[in-house]
């Protein structure tokens, strides 16, 4: 006899929690499980890319953060046969770039893309593994914005909604795609 599982569910039992890193108090979610193991990775891909197989979600480009969203997002945009731009940390990229700072726990950071990433009217499907306090995707999404994309969906794997980043990124407007949730820090 098998027991069926949801994706989120099946998913969820591949994360693990690391207690007290990087620092006491913290639960780290590691994806990096849900990578090692081919069928769960496919598991994993199949979902989004089901998702946004659906004409009304398909986007003409995948963007994916620095940089778990470079893994995620780069399978996604193959499957969907579309082209796939990284946002990269400050001073990564080669090229002429637009950056975007943005506020941090402790500090700040900036993020960068490409000038030539998107062109003005694209629609951007923007990947990340984590939505915590929502800052690295509000800056992602701000950076395509200022090329003239369009971001359509902010997909990730875990949403930490204790932290925040998930009411306000869909507080302003930003539609969200989570996989699975983990209440709690």
């Amino acid at each position: 006899m098998s027991v069926s599982l949801s994706v989120s569910d099946y998913l969820r039992a591949h994360i693990r929690t690391v207690p007290d890193w990087p620092t006491p108090g913290v639960q780290f979610r590691d994806i990096t499980p849900l990578l090692q193991d081919p069928r769960v990775f496919r598991v994993l891909v199949d979902a989004f890319v089901h998702r946004y197989m659906a004409p009304e979600l398909r986007p003409d480009v995948v963007a994916g953060l620095d940089a778990r969203g470079f893994i995620l997002g780069s399978v996604i945009a193959y499957e969907l046969n579309v082209g796939f731009v990284p946002i990269r940390k400050k001073g990564k990229l080669p090229f002429t770039t637009v950056a975007e700072t943005y506020e941090l726990e402790y500090g700040s950071a900036t993020v960068e893309l490409h000038t030539d990433a998107v062109k003005p009217g694209d629609r951007v499907l923007l990947v990340d593994d984590l939505i915590a306090t929502g800052g690295t995707m509000m800056a992602g999404r701000r950076l395509l914005e200022k090329l003239g994309a369009r971001v359509t969906e902010g997909a990730a794997i875990v949403d930490l909604p204790e932290l925040g980043g998930s009411k306000r990124l869909r507080a302003s407007g930003f539609a969200l795609f989570t996989l699975v949730e983990f209440a709690g820090l």
